[in-house]
């Protein structure tokens, strides 16, 4: 399972860097947390080795989902690994090419919070029936306030190669706002969801909430900023303290 993980993150991070090139090479503010990886626009490897690369990750990923498939004698594993490389080709390549026609940020949510972890589920041995979809669906929220949160650096460039992102659309404070409501829709969720897995959602919840009221307050966050920066890393600890607290609860218990 864990290789899954890791030959699907590296297909995402090769193949969309490939696709985006000519918008990174545009990118003047690109952060840690957004811009591509630069290997590219710093000509650190060729864009040749670099589609390679994504598709010996692609067919590495689908081995280790048959294996997988019959180890654990789940075929479900199949279908949603080809979900996860149809998810980066919608997003990021010809006909669809979601990230710049809009709806890209959906199409990250879809991946993160649905398909990732039905296929840990699954390939640890449960089965479609017993999958906590409550809590899944409590946190579709807050992975799609976090696909947008990192593409409030990227407005610029993203805005010059006519991306349809939600910063392009709203523009950077609008965005927020939206992240923000998408955040408390998820907290508000939360009780429901922690409890279709035995847990009660407490005090524990004032971190997430902290940390979103805290995006709302680092004002102004212009992209290039250091406080876009900080931003952005506000916005991803709200969506992983959401995520990570069910889960630390049912390791304790």
């Amino acid at each position: 399972m864990q290789l899954f993980g890791f030959f699907d993150q590296l297909f995402i991070v090769y193949a969309n860097d490939w696709a985006d090139q000519e918008t990174d090479r545009r990118n003047q503010t690109a952060t840690v947390f957004s811009g591509g990886s630069r290997v590219l626009v710093e000509g650190r490897i060729s864009p040749r080795a670099l589609g390679w690369a994504a598709v010996a990750c692609a067919g590495a990923l689908l081995a280790v989902s048959v294996g997988l498939a019959v180890a654990q004698n789940s075929p479900w594993l199949v279908p949603l690994a080809l979900a996860a490389l149809g998810l980066l080709w919608a997003y990021s390549y010809s006909p669809l090419r979601l990230s710049y026609r809009g709806g890209g940020e959906l199409l990250q949510m879809v991946g993160v919070a649905g398909v990732l972890p039905l296929y840990g589920y699954l390939a640890q041995g449960g089965s479609p029936g017993a999958f906590p979809w409550p809590l899944a669906v409590s946190l579709l929220p807050t992975h799609l306030a976090c696909s947008i949160a990192t593409a409030l650096p990227d407005e610029p460039s993203d805005r010059e190669s006519l991306k349809r992102t939600v910063p392009v659309r709203l523009g950077g404070e609008g965005a927020v706002w939206t992240i923000a409501a998408l955040n408390l829709l998820t907290l508000a969720l939360a009780p429901l969801g922690w409890a279709s897995v035995g847990l009660t959602a407490g005090w524990a919840l004032l971190v997430p909430a902290a940390a979103t009221f805290a995006v709302l307050c680092l004002r102004p966050a212009p992209p290039g900023s250091w406080l876009i920066q900080v931003r952005v890393a506000a916005c991803i600890t709200a969506t992983l303290a959401v995520v990570g607290l069910p889960l630390l609860g049912l390791a304790v218990r």
